[in-house]
């Protein structure tokens, strides 16, 4: 790590201390966190989510070193695309309450620092021990990928309740919790296909740039 910059030794150093910070501030509660609950990881657990996460997954991981960009590998599109599925949906849910005064500020802090934490500072300290300095990348990485997970938290969060149509689940009371009606999740797919094409183009953006790596 001899490569690093005071500059990115103080930045290390304070969103390490943030997270910290977050840890303590889950574990002083951690029944309040719906992440925490069984309902939530039933809610990710709908099958559609599930085969979409699968996907997804699948393709960012396996094109990767073909990009053109050598900070990307299958280590840190994996690590990210599991974070970003396991965290998105309620981070983003929680934020979003919280900037509707329906969520503490406690809460909303521990889920701005999953989103930062999953979308860029796991792959900064992933680079940091893989080439000893920081990626260059790290802004634009920061910008691309926060992009990327709050449409996959939306993504994740689209719901149809008789009555309501489609909608975001933690708009819903009660949210997060398993679909009530099943029958009509087929609706989604309306809202759900724009926003899937959307993260698909910002990826394949990346190989059309390089296409052979």
């Amino acid at each position: 790590m001899s490569g690093l910059t005071p500059f990115f030794i103080a930045y290390i150093a304070a969103w390490t201390a943030a997270c910290v910070a977050a840890v303590v501030v889950y574990l002083r509660d951690i029944p309040a966190f719906a992440i925490s609950h069984r309902d939530y990881w039933r809610f990710l657990g709908a099958p559609w989510k599930l085969a979409t996460f699968a996907i997804a997954t699948a393709g960012i991981t396996l094109i990767a070193p073909y990009t053109g960009d050598p900070t990307w590998d299958y280590v840190d599109a994996l690590l990210m695309s599991v974070l970003t599925f396991a965290t998105a949906p309620w981070a983003i849910g929680v934020i979003w309450l919280a900037l509707c005064g329906r969520a503490p500020p406690g809460q909303a802090y521990v889920a701005a620092c999953a989103w930062l934490f999953s979308a860029s500072w796991c792959y900064d300290i992933y680079l940091v021990w893989r080439d000893g300095s920081y990626p260059p990348t790290w802004l634009a990485n920061l910008g691309a990928s926060s992009t990327l997970y709050v449409t996959a938290g939306m993504l994740w969060n689209l719901e149809w309740r008789a009555g309501r149509g489609v909608v975001f689940g933690f708009m819903l009371d009660g949210w997060p919790a398993p679909a009530a009606d099943r029958p009509g999740q087929h609706r989604i797919w309306w809202i759900a296909l724009p926003l899937m094409l959307f993260a698909a183009i910002a990826i394949l953006s990346f190989v059309v740039a390089n296409p052979f790596g």
